[in-house]
């Protein structure tokens, strides 16, 4: 794909369509520092991945072959060429080329969604049971399984936090991290690695004596290779399940905004964004904990 170098800050809707396509080369590492800026590097390394692939797509404005993408595919990588398109200026070109090809931001519809959901997963049970096959299989796991488990979160997060807690308790900094008045994790005092543009985490409840055991590990080296454990003991890859498993375990415990801030959707709608604060909530720890000590006893090995 071709640029001319920009008039303006990479990104403005500004810049005319036949900027687009024209001139010098993309330089794919400065790109790629860009989307840093606001992205994870896990998601930057698809997101250039998508756009080095279908770039030819935007060069000519014919989005026929994205079109024809699976469900599951097309969104990122209208997404990626989204990004790509701003960072290069023909952003305007690339909005008409979605209407004449008539594409849409969302894949699958939310009601084939909730639908797969219901399938999947016939037994909320079934989740924690492969917790349990995984700390049996690979005992090495089992503080990570408890803690994703309790915490809902999702893998990267868990992976990232994990390693958090391990770094700085071996500095003596842990209470940076976590509060044990409370018992949570305050992920959003490192708004870099928790805070995201669309994956967000804010807080995560942990009993103290997970805490304690965590620390006393050595730390992932990647989350690649937390997967690659699971998978050469033979077991699938159910990480995301765990999220959802979390999610509707805890309605017995706390109340639907409760839920989407635990697990960081606190943008989701007016009244998250503008009224909910869980610190005027007295027996929110209280709840929470009580949930937790089921999840617990579900996945105990």
């Amino acid at each position: 794909m071709v640029v001319r170098p920009p008039r303006f800050e990479p990104g403005s809707s500004a810049w005319q369509d036949d900027d687009c396509r024209q001139a010098t080369a993309i330089e794919w590492d400065e790109y790629e520092k860009h989307l840093l800026k606001n992205h994870g590097r896990h998601t930057v390394v698809s997101m250039v991945t998508y756009a080095k692939q279908y770039s030819h797509c935007l060069q000519n404005m014919d989005l026929s072959e994205v079109r024809n993408l699976r469900d599951s595919l097309r969104p990122n990588v209208l997404k990626s060429l989204s990004a790509l398109a701003k960072y290069t200026g023909c952003y305007q070109g690339f909005k008409d080329s979605m209407k004449q090809f008539g594409l849409t931001w969302g894949g699958r519809s939310s009601d084939d969604i909730v639908i797969d959901r219901i399938t999947k997963v016939q037994n909320p049970d079934e989740v924690f049971s492969w917790i349990k096959e995984v700390k049996a299989k690979r005992p090495d796991l089992q503080e990570f399984m408890d803690f994703i488990a309790v915490t809902g979160l999702r893998l990267d997060e868990a992976f990232q936090s994990y390693k958090m807690i391990i770094s700085l308790a071996r500095k003596g900094k842990l209470e940076e991290y976590y509060n044990e008045k409370t018992q949570t994790l305050e992920h959003y005092k490192f708004k870099e690695t928790f805070i995201r543009k669309s994956k967000k985490a804010f807080i995560s409840f942990v009993p103290r004596e997970l805490i304690q055991r965590i620390q006393e590990n050595e730390p992932f080296k990647s989350k690649c290779g937390i997967q690659k454990r699971v998978v050469t003991s033979g077991l699938k890859l159910r990480f995301s399940d765990v999220r959802e498993a979390h999610a509707s375990f805890m309605t017995k415990h706390l109340k639907q905004p409760e839920i989407d801030f635990v697990h960081g959707r606190v943008a989701s709608n007016v009244f998250m964004r503008n009224y909910f604060n869980p610190a005027l909530i007295s027996d929110l720890e209280a709840r929470a904990m009580q949930g937790i000590q089921e999840i617990q006893e579900k996945v105990k090995a």
